[in-house]
């Protein structure tokens, strides 16, 4: 009796996943797609309407610039989201390389290792900022700069499997069979790592998201006249004290919830790829 309910549980585990999948990936295109066309006009200033409370009209409030807060906080998303994923895109592509370039010798690996142990050492939001304020802060400054430090993790992870699979059978068969190291990498480690890479990729997006908005909050990152989450966060502190609470507190809420569903999205990636954990329910 246990035995034909396991197969049954497995797939509603698995129907499941998928559903929740679905559900969050339709969840955050609906929100980046109405930040995308939001008309700039319904963003711009109102000073008849400044500092008004949470209400049917303006459900997040409008800021002292007579501004809605909600359609402020959906296009500040959307930059975020604009940004996580040129940055996470990057930062797996730095660690794919860097893996498997960890794999061409012993020299190799141990560079490797001592470039993921010297950034790993160094506190990350202090080598963001540097690298940002170096190429010139904005946009371009903070989507290099995250790009150049969220791989080490992954590439610690990539570079673990990719020495898994370099002791395999059949490549040493394919070293024996004289082909090349680019051959095996594309042909044997590039299959392997695919699982690794997709979840590795969704789960740098909030790590990416959340950094942005921390040095664009603290003045080096992206420009004051954009929309971004980090700018609101920051020019809402000083009318707190009047009691304007609603203009971080919506902005700031929706970007927790925006982290919130990359996270069930790399988990339940996970569990649909991951056979071990697609079992484990």
């Amino acid at each position: 009796m246990v035995e034909r309910a396991t197969p049954r549980l497995k797939m509603n585990i698995r129907k499941r996943t998928i559903s929740i999948l679905i559900s969050t990936f339709v969840l955050l295109l609906v929100m980046i797609s109405t930040g995308i066309f939001i008309d700039p006009e319904k963003i711009s200033i109102h000073l008849m309407e400044k500092n008004q409370a949470p209400s049917l009209r303006h459900l997040f409030g409008t800021d002292w610039l007579g501004r809605d807060m909600l359609l402020r906080t959906l296009k500040g998303l959307t930059l975020s989201f604009g940004v996580g994923i040129l940055a996470a895109f990057s930062s797996t592509f730095i660690a794919l390389l860097l893996s498997v370039l960890s794999s061409w010798s012993k020299v190799a690996d141990n560079i490797v290792t001592w470039l993921i142990d010297l950034f790993l050492s160094v506190p990350h939001l202090v080598t963001l900022i540097l690298i940002s304020f170096a190429v010139g802060g904005g946009f371009k400054g903070v989507v290099i700069g995250l790009a150049l430090t969220h791989w080490p993790a992954l590439t610690r992870l990539l570079r673990a499997e990719v020495m898994q699979v370099k002791t395999a059978e059949y490549v040493a068969v394919s070293k024996k069979l004289g082909k090349s190291k680019i051959w095996i990498a594309t042909h044997h480690f590039l299959p392997h790592l695919i699982p690794q890479l997709l979840i590795g990729f969704i789960l740098l997006f909030p790590h990416a998201i959340l950094h942005e908005a921390a040095i664009t909050f603290l003045g080096f990152g992206l420009s004051s006249e954009s929309p971004a989450i980090g700018i609101i966060l920051s020019e809402s502190m000083q009318y707190l004290s009047i009691g304007l609470w609603w203009l971080a507190f919506f902005p700031g809420l929706t970007l927790l919830f925006m982290v919130g569903i990359f996270d069930a999205l790399g988990r339940n990636v996970r569990r649909l790829i991951d056979p071990f954990h697609g079992q484990r329910g």
